[in-house]
């Protein structure tokens, strides 16, 4: 099964929504890690909250905050849009999603970056199975 790495600096948000809704409507498509150059603590509240309202996903109970060294070879790298030098990793693919960092913000912004992981997620979904990733 392809392998796919969800990247940003802090792995602490979007990374990390990114890996639980991908675990959640693709993990019959591919496998989700996410990983960052510098860890935090804890999942970022606010997405954790979020999380369990909207999908009933408790990030907390299977995910921490971990180093790009910690994850498997991938397939497919996709940064978050980190605005500094995204990590790199090596991968047959590469794309950044561009996403706010919604940390700090309020509900609204959190809530508009979840439902852009979702509805990226499953595009990238449909072009793993319709064989196209690798083609781009």
């Amino acid at each position: 099964m392809i392998k796919v790495a969800f990247i940003c600096v802090h792995n602490s948000c979007r990374s990390q929504i990114a890996e639980a809704l991908s675990k959640r409507l693709a993990g019959d498509v591919f496998e989700s890690y996410s990983a960052g150059t510098e860890t935090k603590p804890q999942i970022n509240q606010d997405a954790v909250r979020l999380m369990k309202q909207l999908y009933g996903i408790d990030m907390e109970q299977t995910q921490y905050s971990k180093l790009l060294n910690t994850i498997p070879p991938v397939d497919a790298v996709i940064t978050m849009g980190c605005n500094v030098a995204c990590p790199y990793l090596s991968c047959r693919h590469r794309e950044d999603w561009n996403l706010d960092d919604p940390t700090g913000k309020d509900d609204e912004a959190f809530l508009a970056v979840i439902q852009e992981i979702e509805t990226k997620i499953k595009n990238l979904a449909n072009r793993i199975k319709d064989n196209r990733l690798f083609a781009e």
